[in-house]
């Protein structure tokens, strides 16, 4: 990834927490939950290994082919079962950025040198999507206090942590905003 190094490295580390916060969800869930969490988990770690800063070393060109390829498995895979609401869009929209990042990162010039990759109209629709989903999302995560004074809901004693997931999404999103920033 271009730009400093320093945020780089901030965005390897929340990719790294959320990726792996969604591999341990797995565990604990089962069904659509589980592949949810698998999709999101490959989505996180995928992120942290791309935004390595460029300055570390230099990738080669086949790396980023197979980049391209995974992610873009994985948009299919998220689109194939379409009838399950949003979620799987918003992730198979995702898994299509990766892609397209991939592919800046392996066009010609592109890695190594510090020059803009990829379609700045493309880019552009992209950030606008995913500034528009961190800022729906994030709302979204802000309390609301209970009607009446009542009692704040407690966590699951059984360690399941759910207002982590919605959470994740938006650290995911934001992290796919800087990095499309970097491109």
């Amino acid at each position: 990834m271009h730009g400093p190094a320093m945020s780089g490295w901030m965005l390897v580390v929340l990719c790294t927490a959320t990726g792996s916060y969604c591999l341990i969800r797995m565990r604990s869930c089962r069904g659509p939950g589980r592949k949810a969490a698998g999709g999101e988990a490959l989505m996180g770690l995928g992120m942290a290994a791309m935004a390595v800063p460029a300055t570390l070393f230099t990738l080669p060109r086949w790396h980023w082919m197979v980049y391209a390829v995974v992610f873009g498995a994985a948009a299919v895979h998220a689109v194939r079962p379409a009838g399950n609401g949003g979620r799987h869009l918003h992730h198979a929209v995702g898994c299509l950025a990766m892609v397209y990042m991939a592919a800046a990162m392996a066009g010609p010039g592109a890695h190594g040198a510090h020059t803009a990759g990829g379609v700045p109209l493309l880019t552009g629709v992209l950030l606008l999507y995913f500034a528009g989903y961190v800022l729906r999302s994030g709302l979204r995560l802000v309390p609301l206090a209970p009607a009446g004074g009542g009692p704040v809901p407690v966590a699951d004693p059984a360690g399941s942590r759910p207002e982590l997931v919605p959470a994740c999404r938006v650290s995911m999103a934001t992290a796919m905003l800087a990095m499309l920033l970097a491109l």
